[in-house]
């Protein structure tokens, strides 16, 4: 290893890497017209968990930028793992598993309400082995460090370590070119008290350039544990302010949740101002920070929960049995060779996949996330909702109650806007009132000339 490189340690969940371990929706005629993707996240890291049983696999993306001689991470991992328990795949699956299940932006619009004299009912939702010379392997013994395995996969070096003591693995990454952030000891001390063993990988420099990409692959890992977790306490270490993970689970029993933590689901259903379409990206993030804030910082939002067979609206298309079996649904497929237990049906039967998103630190989060799997299959989506008026020629009793009905919308839509996110609601006002959502009151004729017009006036 060249120890005169800096290589800073990054963990799970940190903006490297990261690993695991009421009201249901009703189908509703809109248009989806935007998503609120990992991308309007900085330091955002994305993880998908399948999990069945103690069976796991986990993905974990990689935003990693700079020089790539730079990049190392350490995770702790339950096992350890043999190098076919290790793989890398492509970015596309879990850009697409991430658009699949974004909040989304959805519009209706309003029927003439001379033919419908109501307004639309809104369907709620409710490393190439490194060769060590005798005098570094009796040093690394001498620091009750254990190298357990050592594999090249893909663009990647990577060791499997246990270690007797936190400062003795502390000293020996420091020695091979690991700079270790202010109180990663005392957290890799926690983790060796629990029987963990780390999962160290690097760049192999000579690996990544026959890749031919730009861009590190995300690493996969598959192990049995009866533990569900993730451990994101080293993430925290050398994490500069607040991090988003996005952790995308995927059973076959249903919906997963946190279980030291409270697991919220986000607002959903609520009817928006129009001028949100082109300021959504805006919205989601302040409304969701804003929901983070009610919370005091220490909840898990739940974003999406569906079964993978359908969605509505799509905000992407279903992933197929292909992509799912890559990011580890081994009861897909008909590999004829497979020892694993199959189930009959149509191949996305039974993939249920859920949305959680945090925004942590050391201060809101001191514990790694303890997951649990739950029989509920009901459905969720972060879903917000923008209403056209109805802009034709309209003629009756029920059109003038509809027009003067408007206004009242309209400042309903701001109210529940400025709770949302925190914006001003007279800066909302303003920006309806641009967009064409007049709070003026239209003037109303009296009854009597709705009753006879200018027929009086005739011959």
């Amino acid at each position: 290893m060249h120890r005169s490189l800096k290589k800073t340690l990054f963990a799970a969940a940190s903006a490297t890497a990261a690993l695991a371990l009421t009201g249901g929706a009703v189908a509703f005629c809109g248009f989806y017209v935007a998503k609120a993707d990992t991308k309007l996240f900085n330091k955002a890291s994305k993880v998908a968990i399948m999990r069945d049983g103690d069976r796991t696999v986990i993905t974990m993306a990689n935003d990693f930028q700079g020089d790539l001689k730079e990049f190392a991470m350490v995770i702790p991992v339950p096992v350890v793992l043999q190098e076919e328990q290790i793989h890398v795949t492509d970015n596309a699956i879990l850009d697409h598993l991430d658009a699949y299940t974004a909040p989304r932006l959805v519009e209706y619009f309003d029927e003439d309400p001379c033919v419908r004299d109501k307004y639309l009912e809104r369907a709620q939702m409710a490393p190439t082995a490194v060769m060590e010379d005798e005098a570094g392997s009796r040093r690394r013994d001498g620091l009750g460090v254990t190298i357990e395995a050592e594999y090249t996969v893909g663009e990647y070096d990577i060791q499997i370590l246990s270690a007797d003591q936190s400062d003795g693995l502390a000293q020996w990454l420091v020695e091979n070119g690991y700079k270790l952030p202010e109180g990663a000891e005392a957290t890799l001390g926690s983790y060796i008290k629990q029987g963990t063993k780390f999962f160290v990988a690097k760049v192999n420099l000579e690996e990544q350039a026959e890749t031919g990409l730009k861009y590190l692959r995300p690493l996969q890992i598959a192990f049995e544990s009866p533990k569900f977790l993730l451990p994101i306490r080293l993430g925290t270490v050398n994490a500069d302010g607040k991090q988003e993970l996005f952790v995308f689970g995927l059973t076959r029993s249903g919906r997963i949740e946190t279980t030291n933590y409270r697991t919220v689901k986000l607002p959903t259903g609520m009817d928006v101002p129009l001028y949100v379409k082109n300021e959504f990206g805006s919205f989601y993030k302040d409304m969701f920070h804003e929901q983070v804030e009610k919370e005091n910082g220490r909840a898990v939002f739940m974003e999406y929960a569906w079964n993978m067979n359908w969605c509505d609206p799509c905000a992407a298309d279903p992933l197929s049995s292909q992509e799912l079996r890559e990011l580890g649904v081994y009861w897909l497929g008909n590999d004829s060779n497979s020892t694993l237990p199959r189930r009959p049906g149509p191949q996305a039967q039974d993939v249920y996949v859920t949305r959680l998103h945090v925004s942590y630190d050391a201060q809101t989060f001191p514990e790694d996330l303890v997951f649990k799997e739950t029989g509920d299959k009901s459905n969720f989506q972060g879903r917000y909702v923008l209403r056209h008026p109805y802009k034709g020629d309209a003629n009756c009793e029920a059109a003038e109650e509809y027009k003067a009905a408007l206004p009242q919308r309209f400042e309903k839509e701001a109210q529940t806007l400025a709770n949302l996110t925190g914006w001003d609601i007279d800066d909302i006002r303003d920006k309806m009132n641009e967009a064409g959502q007049d709070f003026d009151e239209p003037a109303k004729d009296p009854w009597w000339k709705r009753l006879w017009g200018d027929d009086d006036k005739k011959g």
